[in-house]
């Protein structure tokens, strides 16, 4: 069976950041370690004033097309997945191809083109189309193209303004993939629920403490439902598992509940057992509520455990490295975990090929999906080409008072004026609106 995934990736970070502990949290009256420690965030990214989902996704795929040696002819497919639109009809995705079309010769009018929407689960879901599309045998040989692009931006004063964050993923989907090969098992965890919308709205409405449990709750089911065609899961399945990455604090509470679920009636639970007994069975309660309870204190210990910390620091820290610095990309958060993990492998030089990801993607309203990943011979090659170190290292450092400015030149509600922090070189750039109130872009040299 000819396998499909994806063949490289690139990354466009917002080229603006606001530091956490520095900036935002003396502003807020705030102790620092709230965001660092709490939310495990150091910094957030923002767009400038020229940047916008468009830009940053076009910046990141026209990198991809320009290191593989791409033209449109070879594209027979781009998804674009956001849930930070601004058109109710006419998708990003040919905005994107609208760009890129003008920095070469051809055109992608024989490519597929759509939208994805399913809040921060849309780029995964894109994945899954790309995937199909090509073991279907419509791509004629060609690619996929799947970019993942937001905005993420939060009412000033809401709890969610410190996770706030900007910045594409463009991923390149092929058959015999350079980087990491899809598996065909996938589980889903999916329920109707409100825990973040966007009713007709510029930010979300959020109830965050039913945002957690949602999301863990979808997780487990994903995991339950994945495990039914794929097998049981162990901790040792894995070299790496990246999760939507909201902020790093969540991410904390949703590797104990994988980990002990996959811990259950094996020899590692046996081996803790000594320490903090058998994990809680729901026979042994009277009601639901006193075995919540029990579990909760029982992870509570689990999570202080050498077993747990080890696993922990070599399978889910690593996932951390970029989320940590630009805050929550929305659609694109778990495709930078994944990034942050091969990255943190490469410069660790370990042999990686063959080896499996156990990836676990989350979008609220609310679906979980959980596949795996084969990381493939080239994928350390293919790792290396990104710069997104530099691009973090590179970003305006903005005050408080200019980051309000940021904000307010990004929020759809409101219309002002911004003079730009950074200098565009060699990149899409929005440049207004046309006739129709369309938005407008250009590439500058």
């Amino acid at each position: 069976m000819t396998a499909v995934g994806i063949d490289a990736i690139e990354i466009w970070t917002g080229k603006l950041k606001l530091d956490l502990a520095e900036t935002f949290a003396p502003e807020k009256g705030e102790d620092p370690e709230k965001y660092t420690k709490g939310l495990g965030l150091h910094a957030s990214s923002f767009p400038d004033a020229h940047e916008d989902i468009v830009t940053m996704g076009a910046n990141a795929a026209h990198r991809l097309m320009e290191r593989k040696g791409l033209t449109p002819d070879d594209v027979g497919r781009i998804d674009v997945a956001t849930e930070s639109a601004f058109d109710n009809s006419k998708p990003v995705s040919t905005y994107i191809a609208g760009c890129l079309e003008s920095v070469y010769d051809e055109d992608f009018h024989h490519a597929n083109k759509g939208e994805r929407k399913f809040a921060c689960i849309a780029g995964t879901q894109s994945l899954d189309d790309a995937y199909n599309w090509i073991k279907a045998g419509r791509h004629r040989g060609r690619a996929a193209l799947v970019v993942a692009t937001d905005t993420a931006l939060y009412a000033r004063g809401d709890p969610g303004e410190a996770t706030q964050g900007a910045g594409a993923v463009a991923m390149l989907i092929t058959e015999e993939p350079s980087l990491v090969e899809l598996s065909t098992e996938q589980g889903y965890g999916s329920a109707d629920e409100t825990d973040f919308l966007k009713p007709n709205q510029q930010f979300p409405s959020v109830d965050g403490k039913r945002s957690m449990q949602v999301y863990l709750a979808r997780m487990r089911e994903a995991l339950e439902d994945y495990e039914s065609v794929a097998g049981a899961s162990h901790p040792d399945d894995f070299a790496y598992v990246p999760f939507h990455t909201p902020f790093p604090g969540m991410v904390r509470k949703a590797a104990v509940l994988a980990y002990r679920h996959m811990i259950r009636d094996t020899p590692i639970e046996e081996a803790l057992a000594d320490d903090i007994g058998f994990q809680p069975r729901e026979d042994d309660y009277e009601d639901r509520e006193a075995y919540e309870e029990a579990i909760r204190d029982h992870m509570d210990e689990l999570k202080s455990t050498d077993a747990y910390r080890e696993w922990y620091d070599a399978t889910i820290e690593p996932t951390l490295d970029i989320s940590r610095e630009v805050g929550n990309w929305y659609t694109g958060s778990v495709h930078i975990a994944r990034a942050a993990a091969l990255r943190r492998a490469a410069d660790e030089d370990l042999e990686l090929a063959g080896q499996r990801l156990g990836v676990g993607s989350y979008g609220s309203g609310a679906q979980a999906e959980i596949h795996a990943e084969t990381v493939a011979d080239g994928w350390r090659e293919e790792i290396d080409q990104l710069n997104v170190a530099e691009q973090i290292e590179d970003r305006y450092d903005l005050s408080f008072a200019e980051y309000e400015k940021v904000h307010d030149r990004h929020n759809h509600d409101k219309s002002i004026e911004l003079e730009e922090f950074t200098v565009p070189e060699a990149e899409f750039v929005f440049t207004g609106r046309g006739r129709m109130n369309e938005r407008t872009y250009e590439y500058v040299e």
